[in-house]
């Protein structure tokens, strides 16, 4: 791992984790006061939340990664609250995307859409593999800091104001499906990707599938709307702002804070790293180099407790990647993100496996018609097809990166 070199004259550790978390919580009373003025302006209020669940999980993660910097039981307590507030939060966009997600789907399965000029950048990323030949598995070596990622082709494309990837809306398409024919009679198949019949079948069902997914989906987001708005407004909710005002202006540090700064910080920079390489080796990397491999397609067809489990693996890469991200940021404040466009292939394919499970669960609703539930499948394997898509990009993206850094 390369030394790393704070971009500012900090003297101790304490002070550099102090700075960035006063940022971080600075951001996060503003948003508050945000959403709390925005009213009946919804697109206000989404904005301001998904402000918070940003500076909450940055926060949330710099209090794990440099955990031994700070008082533990204090650091762990609020850790704790910040990760229910981030959850609890997170759910009502999380409907909202994955509904539209899953109607932009059925309407492009169906033909009842266009489909879009460019679908997927992972779908780009197939055509590039191909084209070369495909790619090796390379899971070892050093993640490269803030100024190798640029040279290892990761994509910033973060958020303006805080380099965060918008985790819940940051999706890889080129571009959004016609919402305006969801509602139209579903016509004969003309996508050309599948005989006439095919897609006769299919769009006998769509209508139907699509109007339970949006009842299904439409409950679980107005539950998740009503529980959001009664933790801003419970005590539990109070006390965790209180915290983070106070961490505004003080930090609780342990004696091993005062070491210096580039040193100490690197060392537990480091251990996050290690993790999340040690997490990469566990995946699949070899057998995800090969486009459309359907793994992803027939694990995904087993139980939903299966599916879970080999999705599971995945999941906590992402969030492995985004502590390390993280604890760069404390080390280069003013570098870009680390391996950003890697993390949000893995966005995708966390919206992809939560979609899929969507559909599977819609598929298992009693009574429902043979159409709708040939639909519903149709719609899962298609967002199993999207997790496997990710799993290859993401594969391409580690390659990338880990081959700048490990060159001789």
């Amino acid at each position: 791992m390369h030394s790393p070199e704070l971009s500012r004259d900090t003297a101790t550790a304490g002070e550099a984790v102090a700075h960035y978390l006063h940022t971080q919580a600075g951001d996060f009373l503003r948003s508050l006061r945000l959403h709390g003025e925005s009213g009946a302006d919804t697109a206000g209020a989404s904005e301001a939340a998904r402000a918070l669940r940003a500076s909450s999980r940055r926060i949330s993660g710099t209090l794990y990664t440099f955990r031994p910097l700070l008082d533990p039981a204090w650091a762990d307590g609020l850790r704790t609250e910040l990760g229910w507030l981030s959850a609890t939060l997170a759910l009502e966009h999380a409907c909202t995307s994955r509904l539209s997600r899953l109607l932009d789907a059925l309407s492009r399965l169906s033909g009842t859409a266009p489909l879009p000029p460019a679908r997927t950048e992972v779908s780009l990323r197939y055509a590039v593999a191909s084209s070369r030949g495909g790619a090796t598995d390379s899971t070892t070596g050093t993640l490269p800091n803030a100024a190798d990622s640029a040279a290892a082709g990761a994509t910033p494309g973060r958020d303006a104001a805080s380099g965060e990837e918008t985790a819940d809306a940051a999706p890889l398409r080129g571009g959004e499906a016609d919402r305006g024919n969801e509602d139209r009679p579903a016509g004969p198949a003309v996508n050309g990707t599948g005989s006439a019949a095919r897609g006769g079948a299919l769009n006998v069902g769509a209508a139907r599938a699509g109007a339970l997914l949006e009842r299904q989906l439409t409950l679980a987001r107005t539950r998740a709307h009503s529980a959001a708005l009664q933790a801003l407004g419970s005590s539990r909710f109070h006390a965790v702002a209180d915290a983070v005002a106070l961490l505004a202006s003080e930090l609780p540090l342990a004696p091993a804070a005062a070491g210096p700064a580039a040193e100490t910080l690197g060392l537990l920079a480091e251990v996050a790293e290690r993790r999340l390489l040690d997490a990469v080796a566990q995946l699949p990397l070899g057998r995800a180099a090969h486009p459309y491999n359907a793994d992803a397609l027939v694990n995904g067809l087993t139980t939903a407790t299966a599916g879970e489990e080999q999705d599971a693996p995945w999941h906590e890469v992402r969030r492995l990647l985004r502590l390390h991200r993280y604890a760069q940021e404390v080390l280069h404040p003013d570098a870009d993100p680390v391996l950003c466009h890697a993390g949000r292939v893995l966005d995708h394919h966390r919206d992809a496996a939560e979609a899929s499970e969507a559909a599977a669960a819609a598929a298992r609703t009693p009574r429902i018609a043979p159409a709708t539930a040939y639909a519903l499948g149709v719609l899962h394997a298609d967002q199993r097809h999207e997790v496997e898509a990710a799993r290859f990009a993401f594969q391409q993206e580690w390659r990338r990166a880990t081959a700048t850094v490990t060159a001789p």
